[in-house]
């Protein structure tokens, strides 16, 4: 092997971190990126949604639980927010669904790190976007 195979060999080669996820295909020198870092994951995995991703290498990801509610025989919708550390190698925009995993506290808040992009989350639809794009058949002009 060549010293530029070598160090592509090197460069692409994440390491295992022990759960079933693909390893990213970038790489990083981000000591918190549980791939290419020193990070160990352990604990909680979790699957979530980015909501936020304006702090550096930090995400908010949001999960919505449904609650049963005895007495009414219903179920109220309830959420709970991690805030997840943000690898850099992982280029995840927002409103994608996450795993995040479970890390020793990276701060004060933050004790997840996210490890794999699940794809596209399904879109919350407001009153404008819930409109037809195109007109129903008896509204035709002309009619």
């Amino acid at each position: 092997m060549t010293a530029s195979s070598q160090s592509r060999a090197r460069a692409r080669r994440a390491r295992d971190i022990g759960l079933d996820v693909r390893a990213p295909r970038g790489t990083c020198d981000d000591r918190h990126c549980p791939f290419h870092g020193r990070l160990s994951v352990r604990g909680q995995v979790l699957e979530g949604t980015i909501v936020s991703s304006s702090m550096q290498r930090t995400a908010v990801v949001e999960r919505t639980l449904l609650h049963y509610i005895p007495k009414y025989e219903r179920y109220e919708k309830r959420r709970r927010r991690y805030l997840a550390h943000h690898p850099p190698c992982l280029e995840i925009p927002l409103g994608h669904r996450v795993r995040i995993a479970e890390t020793r506290p990276l701060s004060k808040t933050v004790s997840y790190c996210i490890v794999q992009d699940l794809g596209e989350a399904a879109r919350r639809i407001s009153g404008e976007e819930s409109r037809p794009t195109t007109p129903a058949p008896d509204e035709e002009e002309g009619a």
